[in-house]
């Protein structure tokens, strides 16, 4: 059984930075591409970024594009996201899932999830 467990949400002013980690328990996360979705209240959720198993390769939303970095250290089973001159519509629970395919932005593909961690961003 793989689990994600999401750390490093927070409040942050706008204009500021959070930089969230995804730890992934298992052997195997190398063999799963890893993404971060958000969901902010009364929204659907929504891909915000992906990055290949290798970590050769990212893909970005346009909203969060140049703003966020997204990375992962396949020693330490952990996939992070780095999140600059945030804004107030950035504001979302931020979830962090894998899976095993090539599949970036539909989350419905993904197998597996973290519970989520919250990001509020005050104006």
């Amino acid at each position: 059984q793989v689990q994600l467990v999401e750390s490093g949400g927070g409040l942050v002013q706008a204009g500021g930075s959070l930089s969230l980690s995804c730890a992934v328990s298992g052997r195997t996360f190398s063999s799963y591409l890893m993404g971060w979705f958000r969901q902010a209240p009364g929204k659907e959720r929504e891909f915000v970024a992906a990055i290949r198993k290798s970590g050769g390769g990212t893909w970005y939303a346009d909203s969060v594009k140049g703003r966020f970095t997204i990375s992962r250290d396949n020693a330490k089973n952990t996939a992070y996201l780095l999140m600059n001159s945030l804004q107030p519509e950035d504001t979302a629970v931020y979830y962090c899932a894998a899976n095993k395919n090539e599949v970036v932005a539909n989350p419905r593909q993904y197998d597996y999830w973290g519970q989520g961690t919250q990001v509020t961003v005050s104006s």
